[in-house]
């Protein structure tokens, strides 16, 4: 519950850009949609930890939102979902900046940390021109991730996609 006012801090910065940047004449809009992904991840924080990662976006058509989830899996394993507000840089790439939650499991720590934390997501995908490919790659930062000192944890994570 604590973590609400930072996620509609988030999505209202995201709704005024939305604003501004459906002012003007033209713009790119990305030329792919939704994908699953794998790919490796490392965390930074609680030491070195390398792993796997899961990711899923989907796509909603005609707006700069997508819907993310990817599930981290190194000593333990974390589910990430996040909306993201995605910045078209050309036609075949996105940026994007998510937020969301780290849903950590139980027992040690994954690569976000240990319990339930607002996460930030930066980003950017690009699709191979003329295949279903989508290479991703992004950092998820969780702020007070750990049960006993409260830090924030950073992983990186990056792999290939299929469009659907």
């Amino acid at each position: 519950m604590k973590y609400i006012p930072y996620l509609v801090s988030v999505l209202g910065i995201g709704s005024v850009l939305s604003l501004a940047v459906g002012t003007q004449t033209a713009q790119a809009q990305v030329a792919y949609g939704s994908y699953v992904g794998i790919g490796p991840t490392v965390g930074f924080t609680d030491g070195i930890q390398i792993g796997g990662v899961l990711a899923f976006r989907y796509k909603l058509l005609e707006s700069p939102i997508s819907f993310r989830a990817q599930a981290l899996i190194g000593n333990n394993t974390a589910v990430v979902p996040t909306v993201s507000y995605d910045f078209p840089l050309n036609w075949q790439t996105d940026a994007y900046l998510g937020a969301g939650l780290v849903l950590a499991g139980g027992g040690g720590s994954s690569p976000v940390g240990d319990k339930i934390s607002f996460a930030l997501q930066p980003g950017i995908d690009y699709v191979v021109p003329n295949s279903n490919t989508v290479l991703f790659g992004n950092a998820i930062i969780a702020f007070d991730a750990y049960r006993d000192s409260g830090g924030t944890a950073v992983s990186v994570q990056g792999g290939v996609g299929l469009r659907f």
